[in-house]
């Protein structure tokens, strides 16, 4: 990559996933290899969590095995999580150009960024991002199973659904365009009461009702937004993956949950 792009280095390499590419490399393929093999068309959109590997890797998977039949076909990634570390009104694109992991760069799509940030909902910002693990996390999958592909990063913060949406329809475009949400579900709940409140989430995710509370999904506004555009563009939905920390790699008095959905496009839905 260009030396003299802009780029936003890694934040959370060696904390949330290894800082050494091979062992990142090795990690990651070790959970696509665990997923079961699946024919269907490549999903359009994917939500997946956003936790270190060790607790949420393996459902992020089985999202992202889905995609790899398609790695040529995508060429752009639109991808939208919570910002957790600066408040922000709207959603916050990167000034940088590129982004940097131990597995090498992803440039930014800068025509894409330039019609978003023609939206009042839209600003650009590399504060947001600087130190932001919800969309990092995402990049080292993307690298694995896709072959070159530009992003477009967008740390949300307050924002109604329809703000949402409106950013996710103007950059919809067609098969080479994925859209991938990154979001968490209950926190810090005891194992039996998280799986309470995770099962009611996932149900009105799965009715594309747009009310989701940020006490169920730290990436709640991403989804709201989500579910209110794909259910006017008619897409079908799936859950793939619903366990919790208590399920991976942590102990089940506090808990924090995860799921991976993909929906694809198929018949409308009538409208609620």
């Amino acid at each position: 990559m260009n030396p003299s792009l802009h780029i936003r280095p890694p934040a959370v390499a060696g904390m949330f996933y290894p800082a050494e590419a091979d062992e990142l490399a090795r990690d990651i393929q070790s959970c696509l290899a665990a997923v079961p093999a699946v024919q269907a068309p490549a999903p359009k959109v994917l939500i997946v969590p956003h936790a270190g590997y060790v607790y949420s890797g393996a459902v992020a998977a089985r999202a992202y095995a889905l995609i790899a039949p398609a790695r040529s076909a995508i060429r752009r990634v639109v991808l939208l999580g919570p910002a957790h570390r600066v408040p922000i009104r709207g959603l916050a694109l990167p000034v940088a150009e590129a982004f940097a992991t131990p597995l090498g760069g992803v440039r930014i799509d800068a025509e894409g960024a330039a019609a978003a940030l023609k939206l009042p909902q839209v600003t650009a910002s590399d504060v947001a991002h600087n130190l932001e693990h919800s969309l990092e996390v995402q990049l080292p999958f993307l690298q694995t199973v896709l072959d070159d592909f530009t992003l477009l990063p967008f740390a949300v913060g307050t924002a109604t659904p329809a703000q949402v949406a409106e950013v996710l329809d103007l950059l919809w475009g067609g098969p080479e365009t994925l859209i991938l949400i990154s979001s968490d579900l209950s926190h810090f709940h005891a194992y039996a009461t998280a799986q309470g409140i995770d099962k009611g989430t996932v149900g009105a995710i799965l009715a594309f009702e747009p009310s989701i509370e940020h006490e169920q999904a730290c990436g709640a506004t991403p989804i709201n937004g989500l579910l209110l555009c794909a259910r006017r563009r008619g897409l079908s939905i799936e859950l793939l993956d619903l366990r919790n920390s208590g399920d991976t790699a942590g102990d089940r008095s506090r808990v924090v949950g995860y799921a991976s959905f993909a929906l694809r496009e198929g018949k409308p839905h009538a409208e609620h």
